[in-house]
């Protein structure tokens, strides 16, 4: 991927290979490429996903936990509609993308 007049190395599914490489800056980039813009409540989701893969052991919280983290966050119930309309590509995967983390180790469900 071509960012800032450099190339950053990214996997076969789009996945930064270096952690160290992502900037807000080019989270936007990915976002673009992916249809998005980002608001407030994106980078809300983005920045507890980085936050939680960072600070907690690489944590990969899963759909179900992004709701409760958001609606303590925003103070309001929030649906898994929600999330999707804010994140169409599935929103732990989606956001993770774009906030340069490695791809989920999840297998799904719970």
């Amino acid at each position: 991927m071509e960012f800032d007049s450099q190339t950053v190395e990214t996997t076969e599914t789009g996945y930064l290979v270096n952690i160290e490489d992502w900037s807000e800056a080019l989270g936007n980039q990915i976002a673009e490429s992916e249809g998005l813009v980002l608001t407030a409540l994106h980078w809300d989701l983005i920045n507890y996903l980085r936050d939680e893969y960072l600070n907690n052991a690489g944590s990969q919280p899963n759909d179900r936990n992004l709701n409760k983290a958001m609606s303590a966050q925003w103070g309001r119930k929030v649906s898994s509609k929600e999330l999707y309309d804010l994140f169409p590509g599935k929103p732990s995967k989606q956001a993770r993308l774009i906030g340069g983390l490695p791809e989920s180790r999840r297998k799904g469900g719970y």
